[in-house]
Order: structure tokens, then sequence, then C-alpha cells
């Protein structure tokens, strides 16, 4: 059941059209590009995907071109933010009859449930389907944290393999190992603490900035997994500014933002997001172009 999830993971934006309707070609456009440049998995509907501002059957229709666009090269993984158990045992099984490889899910939105409830959520929707899933352990953001000894009572599901680990603590990661060896896969799921994760021995990268600057998050990976430490560290430096903007409310924006400025995709957002203004624009414009002016030399890395 154990799948081979390692690598850097882009959270990928949901590109949309002026009129608000999803942007398909955009969003193979992007997809293939994020291939080209070596990243080892997509994942769709996720934070940065806006799944809650999609409708359900907009999230399906992701799903599918997804599968039809990646085929095979790399795992696509679909995030499961659905209101109730229910809904999300239904999305679960879908997602196995589109043909994903594997679902990263969330507690049950808008209700902040206690970690039992979350508990039997994951649960719930694990034994609904055939795939692998990832559990997303975000507690800032989502006000549920899936303790050490909640992940004891998951472990018991065969088909529960991986952990996004988002709580900021780096700490969680040592604690994963001690207590389960190589029972789970874990991924690192907040960018600027990426590489002291990877160092604790994450074996996966979830990141936002991967969709602006993938060939040197993939260097990042790469040099940590060699033990190439100090040369990953120049990476890290130069990139660390822009990870920042994965941390704050308004990352979606920022990130879609700077994917516009590099080329790669449009701001546009669903309301009740809106497009940044005034400082917050101009600071992640700033640290963009500061980021273009000092980007490192990857070639001298021989990768």
């Amino acid at each position: 059941m154990r799948p081979d999830w390692q690598g850097v993971y882009p959270a990928v934006s949901t590109q949309f059209k002026a009129d608000d309707s999803i942007d398909f070609e955009q969003n193979a456009s992007m997809w293939e590009s994020l291939i080209q440049d070596g990243v080892h998995g997509i994942i769709v509907c996720g934070t940065v995907g806006e799944n809650c501002q999609l409708s359900a059957e907009e999230k399906r229709q992701v799903m599918r071109a997804a599968v039809e666009v990646v085929a095979g090269r790399v795992p696509v993984i679909c995030g499961v933010a659905e209101t109730t158990t229910a809904a999300a045992v239904q999305f679960a099984q879908d997602a196995e009859a589109i043909g994903v490889n594997g679902l990263m899910v969330l507690p049950g939105m808008v209700y902040r449930s206690t970690e039992a409830e979350a508990l039997v959520h994951y649960q719930t929707v694990a034994r609904a389907t055939a795939l692998p899933i990832m559990i997303y352990n975000n507690p800032v953001s989502y006000g549920v944290d899936v303790s050490i000894d909640g992940m004891r009572v998951l472990a018991n599901e065969p088909n529960i393999v991986a952990i996004k680990e988002s709580t900021t603590d780096t700490r969680r990661i040592t604690e994963l190992y001690n207590a389960f060896g190589d029972r789970f896969i874990v991924f690192s799921g907040v960018d600027d603490i990426a590489l002291e994760s990877l160092m604790l021995g994450a074996t996966g990268w979830i990141s936002g900035l991967t969709n602006v600057f993938p060939r040197e998050s993939v260097a990042i990976y790469t040099l940590a997994q060699q033990g190439r430490y100090q040369e990953a560290l120049e990476i890290w430096r130069w990139f660390l500014p822009l990870l920042r903007l994965d941390t704050i409310p308004t990352l979606v924006q920022c990130i879609k933002f700077a994917e516009q400025l590099a080329g790669r995709g449009s701001e546009r957002v669903r309301a009740p997001r809106l497009p940044l203004a005034g400082e917050e624009r101009a600071y992640v414009e700033r640290i963009y172009r500061e980021a273009l002016q000092s980007r490192v030399d990857l070639s001298k890395f021989g990768l």
C-alpha cells in the first residue's frame, strides 16, 4: 500500500479566466511546465488551489484534467476539504474512480473539530477508499492538531500512509520517527522551514512557492538528500524571503501574483479573496524582483 511519494510536490494554484471560470488550458500549461522543471508530484485542489472556492463538480473536473495532462509521469494527489464527513467520503470515492494516485485529507471544514472528531473523520474517509491517504495536519490554519497519540490511532488504517506536517514545530518530525519509524511518509508542509525539515528526515516537501521557482525548490531537495547542506543553504537563504509568503493569510494571492510576475499564471482569485493591493502588492513585487537579480546559478552545483 505504501506508495513511492518523495521529493518536491507543488500545491498548484487553480487558474481562472476573466469571467471567473476555470482556465483549464492555463492549468495544463502550468502543470506541464512544473513537470518539465523536475517536480516529483502534483497536488491539486489544496489550499493554494482554492479548494473551498470550487464547486463540487469543478473539483472533479480539475482532477480529471490533471490525470489526463500528467499521464502517469508523476503522482497526482488531490486535496479533500469537504464540510462533512459524508461529502468527504463521496469525494474520495469519486477521486478513486477518476484515477488520481492519492488523497491529501483535511479535517472537516467550517466546523472546528476536536481531535477525536478529526480522527473519526480520517478513519471514515480512509475506510471508504483504497487510495493511499496523506493526513494534512495544520493546526495553525484548521484548528485541530493530530497529536502523536492521534497518529497511533491512524496507524491502524493501512491506507493512511503519509502526513503533511504543518504544525510549524520541527520537533514533531523527530517525534513522528521516534514513535513510528518509517510507518509514515513525512512531508514538510511549511515553506519557510522546509530545509530544516528535510535535514530532520522529511522525505518530501509540499510547497506553494515551488510554483514560482520549481528548479530551485528541486535543487534544495536534491542537495539535502545528498547531504550537501552547505550548498543547499546558499539557495535556501536566497529563497527564504519568498518562502515566507506561504505562511501568511494572503498566501494564495501572494503565490498567484508571484506566478504572474514569473509568467507562469494569473493572479486572478475567487471572491471572497481579492487580488493584492497597495503596500502588500508592492512588497511581493519587490522581493520577486530582488530574487531575480540575485538568482543563484544552479549549474555550479552540477544540477
